[in-house]
């Protein structure tokens, strides 16, 4: 697999190589060993969750914050999404920058999203399904998020905001001003 570095500063682009034939074809989804030598640290991933999502759903933008901060892994099993990662750790070079990769069944990547990124993707697709991994276990009262449409932030979300679905919770996100945010230091993998 080829791991790559994106715009922001240790969010990785991770894209398996497939074996083609007559029959279909093979792919090593995953292998731990060679993402824990790009970010040096062990990685633990204890959960994965799945979400299933018709066009124009957006999901986001979720993180959690320390002690229970978690490391994704993500990708797409069927369909299209746009994946949108947000720097939230306050003192980083990239703190309050965005970056967003297309993932699809197509072209299988994976993107590592380290602790300190809210998250967010919204399906492109008739329908999609979305699976990520995570190092940590969800707590209630650990969760940070960040509005989807926060201009600051000015989000190009891919479709046209009229046909953006989004639950009330997701409706209701503060804007980054005025979030919970990572320092720096206490957000860099551990």
């Amino acid at each position: 697999m080829d791991i790559l570095s994106s715009d922001l500063k240790d969010v990785l682009v991770i894209s398996p190589k497939r074996i083609e034939d007559n029959r279909g074809w093979f792919m090593e989804a995953f292998r731990l060993g060679p993402l824990e030598e790009v970010i040096e640290r062990n990685l633990n991933f204890c959960q994965e969750n799945q979400t299933m999502s018709k066009y124009g759903v957006l999901r986001g933008l979720h993180y959690q914050l320390p002690p229970y901060a978690q490391s994704k892994l993500v990708t797409v099993l069927l369909g299209k999404v746009l994946d949108v990662i947000v720097d939230v750790r306050e003192g980083s070079s990239t703190f309050g920058e965005h970056t967003s990769i297309i993932l699809s069944d197509e072209n299988q990547k994976m993107i590592f999203i380290p602790r300190g990124f809210a998250h967010g993707c919204i399906c492109l697709s008739k329908k999609a399904l979305f699976s990520y991994k995570v190092d940590n276990y969800y707590n209630k009262q650990a969760e940070g998020s960040i509005a989807y449409n926060d201009p600051n932030l000015n989000i190009d979300w891919g479709i046209d905001e009229k046909e953006i679905i989004v639950s009330d919770k997701d409706k209701n996100h503060p804007f980054l001003d005025d979030a919970k945010c990572f320092k720096y230091k206490d957000s860099l993998y551990a």
